[in-house]
């Protein structure tokens, strides 16, 4: 599973990029993904350059967390496709591994 944190008006172009590389497909669907609106916060460090507000700063953005799942085998192109249509410079994710379900053929035992 991939979960990341996007800036509302970026997420549409972020999601077509990890769909296109692999992630969101769950049996016979595509561009299968969880989307809710939440506020991040952040404070820039001397030597970034954020692309929203300034070093030292404390910025609110609206944000939208986004949860999908991905074969294990594409997470490193997943990633990469993540960082290169993300517009932070060092945006934050989480890859989470999962269990098969005992006796269940699924997204579940395919996700990783």
């Amino acid at each position: 599973m991939l979960v990341f944190y996007v800036p509302v008006k970026d997420t549409d172009r972020v999601l077509e990029a990890v769909f296109a590389a692999g992630a969101g497909e769950i049996g016979d669907y595509r561009d299968c993904a969880f989307v809710t609106t939440g506020t991040g916060q952040f404070r820039p460090l001397a030597g970034a350059s954020p692309t929203i507000g300034a070093a030292g700063e404390l910025e609110h953005v609206t944000e939208n967390r986004v949860e999908l799942v991905l074969p294990r085998h594409l997470r490193a192109g997943v990633v990469a496709a993540l960082r290169a249509a993300h517009p932070y410079e060092d945006p934050a994710f989480h890859v989470i591994g999962t269990a098969p379900i005992d006796g269940v053929d699924g997204p579940e035992s395919a996700e990783g």
